[in-house]
C-alpha cells in the first residue's frame, strides 16, 4: 500500500489566491486550500497544491 504524500502546511504562509492575492485555508478533508474571498477551492494532488483557476472548484457559502 502506497500512502500519499501529505500537505506542508508552512507552505500556506507563503500562498495566496492567484485571483484576489488574499489568504487560503487547507480543508485537510478535502485536500484543497479554500479562497472565500474568490469563491474557489484549489486541489492539493499528491501533497502539491494545484494553484491554476482552471483546475479550482467553485465553492458555495455552505462548504
Amino acid at each position: 500500500m502506497t500512502e500519499t504524500p501529505g500537505f506542508d502546511r508552512h507552505m500556506l504562509e507563503a500562498l495566496v489566491c492567484p485571483v484576489t492575492h488574499g489568504p487560503l485555508s487547507y480543508d485537510a478533508t478535502r485536500q484543497e486550500l479554500v479562497s472565500r474571498s474568490a469563491g474557489l477551492a484549489f486541489p492539493i494532488r499528491s501533497g502539491i497544491p494545484i494553484m491554476l483557476i482552471d483546475e479550482a472548484r467553485q465553492i458555495r457559502a455552505d462548504d
